[in-house]
């Protein structure tokens, strides 16, 4: 997914930034290499982190509730947000003069782990997964020969190449859906068009896609963003959950309060309000706002704390009380 150009250069469509890259330099994401007119990831195979996590921990409400996912990620972004989570490893090469850091594992190596462990699905996370794309793809395809589950924890940057490539081995992506356009070239780097751009596009591909925001006290938490950002998702699909998600100060964004619980209270009530069949609130356990309901008759049909499922009534994709069909991927 790149382009030689002229002088030695090459042109990565990977994803949407595109980057011009010149010979002996590396891509925005600072782990895809020009290395004399040919394009290398540095990262195939180098994970940073292997864990076994609850699905609703991505946070993925509607595929397969209470299994668990083998996650894998590498060192690595294509942004770079003041705001991330997990910058110690997002941006490690960046921070660290360029070294690569990770325990080796082949494809093999990760579909037999997840296996092993019981796990339903793999969950390709914590960083962007497009910048290991061809290891997320080698590892997607080999899980889905195995009866597994393929998950994108996303961005949403995946450019639209790669995007049709990794689809047909994708059963799901959660796709952060950040913000104002102003938000993302201020926080992220980046611009928001393109991100609706693979929202849209993953849905036509059959993919189930979940968005999450992460609502930051005075940055993206205004009733006119939450507005638009219901709005387009009821455009793409109004049965496509969102995940409204409390902020905690980190990185480089430590001025910021958590985020209120009436704030997340007010996203899922304007959600709703829009047009939205699910939307539920992150972050904050016990609150009432992880919870499945019945779009038709308002029943209760998954009942969550935390990342833990208490009782799932859904019966054949549908309410048990009125029988209407409740979109998600509930089997294997």
């Amino acid at each position: 997914m790149y382009e030689k150009v002229s002088g030695g250069d090459v042109r990565c469509h990977l994803c949407s930034h595109n980057c011009l890259i010149h010979a002996g330099h590396r891509g925005i994401c600072a782990v895809r290499e020009n290395r004399e007119g040919i394009l290398y990831s540095l990262v195939y195979g180098k994970v940073i982190s292997a864990n076994i996590d609850p699905i609703e921990k991505k946070p993925i409400f509607h595929l397969l509730p209470g299994s668990t996912s083998f996650s894998v990620a590498t060192v690595g972004c294509n942004f770079r947000c003041k705001h991330c989570q997990n910058y110690e490893i997002s941006q490690y090469p960046r921070e660290r003069k360029f070294s690569i850091p990770g325990r080796d594992m082949s494809p093999e190596d990760v579909v037999d782990a997840a296996l092993q462990n019981r796990c339903r699905s793999i969950s390709y996370t914590y960083t962007e997964p497009t910048i290991f794309f061809e290891f997320a793809y080698d590892c997607a395809g080999l899980a889905h020969e195995k009866g597994l589950k393929n998950v994108f924890v996303s961005n949403g940057y995946t450019g639209p190449e790669a995007a049709r490539l990794i689809a047909p081995y994708l059963t799901a992506n959660n796709i952060d859906l950040k913000g104002s356009d102003n938000f993302y070239k201020e926080i992220c780097g980046a611009r928001v068009e393109p991100v609706k751009d693979t929202i849209r596009l993953m849905k036509e591909l059959g993919v189930w896609v979940e968005v999450t925001t992460l609502i930051i006290p005075d940055l993206n938490d205004s009733e006119k963003d939450l507005t638009e950002i219901a709005e387009f998702l009821v455009s793409v699909d109004p049965a496509m959950p969102w995940h409204v998600t409390q902020f905690y100060p980190t990185y480089q964004i430590l001025d910021k309060p958590r985020t209120p619980v009436k704030k997340l209270r007010q996203a899922r009530e304007i959600g709703l309000k829009s047009g939205l069949k699910f939307v539920y609130e992150g972050n904050v356990p016990g609150e009432g706002g992880e919870n499945t309901y019945c779009p038709s008759c308002k029943e209760l049909l998954i009942e969550r704390f935390g990342y833990t499922i208490l009782e799932n009534r859904i019966k054949d994709s549908r309410c048990p009380k009125c029988s209407s069909s409740i979109e998600g991927v509930w089997t294997l």
